[in-house]
């Protein structure tokens, strides 16, 4: 039994010995240190931004007027076609005169009657209310009379172009036009301005305009009337531009955008290749850097300007924005600046 102890403890000794450190032997392994990304930074700056605003347009003839008579008479020659240029007062339109001789002999007769009327009224032969009888058939003959031939003759009361013929020679007038005259020297627009630059925008200003069958060729208008009063439905209120058109090269009808200047603002500006979109919406953001970390800060973008973004919210002036290296960043991660 003492031999069996002796065994036990001599072996218990030797397995505590193999237990003890040796310092050429031991491996420690220890966690990873993780790599900060390397990132590029910039400061962001401020500066005056126009602050501009680009509609879509439709052009109008600045005046359009319907060539009507005032009462259905047959039309015996129309004198001009769609397209032709006219002048105020140029005869366009010859309506039937067939009445018109009759009319005007009606109305040489009531002139005679008025004559011998007066005269008596005169020496005490005819009262007063056979005079007045008189006087007023024959002031109504001589507008019937001057009504007949202003409708037998139609004239364009203003310089424009034909742009509709509703009839043909010999055709009863029934309702429609029967020619349409617009000028298009000046023509106009209108565009719907949001309330808050109700103050910014005055008669006169100019306005930068494009039309699509022009392409980029760029014509200049200007302000010329600022509706008084708001769309309490939409907030807008409506602005009329006219252009000049001395060429005629523009025509109502034609699609185009107005640009409208409403002044400058001190707005932030930060290089384009900071800003991210982010996927599956139409938000943007930037990273900004501070002591070491960079944080994902939504903005809202103006408009761009060369290589730069303004910026209406979301950063300060001064702050740093990161330009290089977004792709292995998350929110609140350290970060090495590099230059």
């Amino acid at each position: 039994m003492k031999k069996h102890l002796k065994l036990f403890t001599m072996a218990a000794v030797a397995a505590i010995c193999s237990c003890g450190s040796n310092p050429e032997t031991t491996t420690v392994t220890t966690a990873p240190v993780a790599e900060k990304p390397s990132v590029k930074i910039a400061e962001v700056t401020s500066q005056d931004v126009a602050q501009t605003e680009r509609f879509a347009t439709i052009v109008e003839a600045d005046v359009k007027n319907n060539i009507i008579p005032n009462a259905p008479l047959r039309i015996d020659n129309i004198l001009v076609e769609v397209g032709d240029n006219v002048v105020k007062g140029q005869k366009l339109v010859e309506l039937d005169a067939s009445n018109l001789e009759q009319l005007r002999l009606q109305v040489e007769n009531q002139r005679v009657e008025f004559n011998r009327v007066a005269e008596l009224f005169k020496v005490g032969g005819a009262s007063k209310a056979e005079f007045d009888n008189a006087k007023t058939a024959l002031e109504v003959n001589e507008k019937a009379l001057k009504n007949r031939l202003e409708n037998t003759v139609l004239v364009s009361p203003i310089n424009g172009v034909i742009s509709a013929r509703n009839y043909d020679n010999g055709d009863m007038y029934g309702g429609q036009p029967i020619l349409v005259v617009e000028q298009i020297t000046p023509v106009k627009m209108k565009v719907n301005v949001s309330e808050i630059n109700y103050t910014k925008v005055k008669k006169g200003d100019d306005v930068e305009l494009t039309f699509d069958t022009f392409g980029d060729e760029v014509f200049t208008g200007k302000v010329s009337i600022v509706y008084p009063t708001i769309d309490a439905a939409t907030h807008t209120f409506p602005v009329e531009i006219t252009l000049a058109n001395n060429n005629s090269k523009v025509r109502p009808g034609m699609f185009g955008h107005a640009t409208i200047n409403f002044g400058n603002a001190q707005r932030v500006v930060v290089p384009d290749v900071a800003v991210i979109k982010q996927a599956g919406s139409g938000d943007f953001y930037v990273y900004t850097y501070e002591n070491g970390k960079v944080s994902y800060d939504k903005i809202q973008l103006g408009k761009r300007i060369g290589d730069k973004y303004e910026i209406i919210s979301g950063i300060n002036s001064g702050a740093k924005v990161v330009i290089a290296g977004q792709n292995a960043l998350a929110n609140g991660r350290e970060v090495e600046v590099i230059e």
